[in-house]
């Protein structure tokens, strides 16, 4: 064959390489009961189990990637952990509605295929499946020389949960006096990196050799499958916000009824270390609030005679403590006090 005969590979689309991948996805099994977990890698589209005994079901929905915190894992070249953020970052969004993650896809597009940074980056994904007790039941990777720069990618998840219709958590179940309970987050989760990324950058700050801030940057999402829809099982739980961009105001008032408020006590909040270090290179609080988490991961509204139970589902560093409560009015969150950052 002529030298100068143009293919697919000089292009730099190597579908060899990329089907290798696959294949190494394919081959990844957890076996129980004689059946494979993953099933139909590879195929035109997958196929998965309805749950059964479920009475009016409901499918929701949700998609979501996770964001500039893909420079970070590129940075430290560690990417085994990006993948549990991207299931994270939907599954946390799909047990607000209380439904039960049952499978994820996912979509990677890269510059150029190569194995080992893809293999790891699966291995996250398929982690962050086994902790949310879903499948990953398929997805996409694309080669795309030209849109990315050399070592560049992104990733994009999409969670599909169910939930029985009068398990759904609605607006309506949301009553005055109820107690708001914030649940400790890992970290930075997946947002407000790119302010991170602009204060690393502004202060020429050797993340590399920094030991907290190399722990802290990359450490992955909380994911809250499990205790969320134990405390739904136990209809233990009136509303819940997962505590993502915009922080805990815009987030809780997408779950406020018209006519209650939320109203938070912020010294009650319990900010991470890596809050504390950020709030001590000049940012403002109503930045750190409107674009980190700031400790607080997840948001939980309970009935206020249910306290104790509900702290029995959760591990002891992911303890809920009590953050605010809902009042009448109109739908807003308002925000009292000081979070401490001495």
């Amino acid at each position: 064959m002529s030298k100068n005969i143009l293919t697919y590979k000089k292009s730099g689309v190597d579908i060899n390489t990329a089907d290798k991948f696959v294949k190494f996805i394919s081959n990844i099994s957890t076996r129980k009961k004689g059946k494979k977990k993953f099933n139909n890698i590879g195929g035109f589209g997958s196929i998965t189990d309805i749950p059964r005994n479920l009475k009016n079901p409901k499918i929701v929905a949700c998609t979501d990637g996770v964001g500039t915190k893909i420079e970070i894992a590129n940075l430290f070249k560690k990417f085994n952990t990006i993948g549990i953020d991207l299931v994270a970052m939907s599954v946390n969004d799909l047990i607000v509605q209380g439904a039960k993650p049952i499978f994820f896809l996912d979509y990677i597009s890269i510059n150029k295929i190569n194995l080992s940074k893809l293999k790891s980056i699966i291995s996250g994904i398929i982690k962050g499946c086994k902790i949310s007790g879903c499948n990953l039941v398929g997805g996409e990777t694309a080669e795309m020389p030209g849109t990315y720069a050399k070592n560049k990618f992104d990733i994009a998840g999409f969670a599909v949960g169910i939930v029985e219709e009068r398990k759904i958590l609605n607006k309506k179940k949301i009553k005055k006096n109820d107690f708001i309970l914030a649940i400790p987050s890992s970290g930075l989760h997946s947002n407000g990196y790119s302010l991170v990324r602009k204060l690393i950058e502004i202060k020429k700050i050797n993340i590399s050799k920094n030991k907290f801030l190399k722990k802290e940057l990359i450490k992955p999402t909380k994911i809250y499958v499990k205790e969320i829809l134990s405390l739904i099982n136990n209809n233990l739980l009136r509303g819940c916000a997962n505590i993502t961009g915009g922080g805990i105001v815009d987030n809780l008032k997408r779950i406020l009824p018209n006519n209650l408020s939320a109203e938070i006590d912020l010294s009650k909040i319990n900010p991470l270390r890596i809050f504390h270090w950020l709030k001590s290179h000049n940012i403002s609080d109503r930045e750190m609030l409107r674009t980190f988490n700031c400790g607080v991961g997840f948001c939980i509204i309970i009935n206020p005679k249910n306290l104790k139970k509900i702290k029995k589902f959760f591990p002891r560093n992911y303890k809920p403590y009590i953050i605010g409560k809902i009042c009448r009015g109109k739908k807003e969150v308002k925000l009292n006090g000081k979070i401490n950052w001495e």
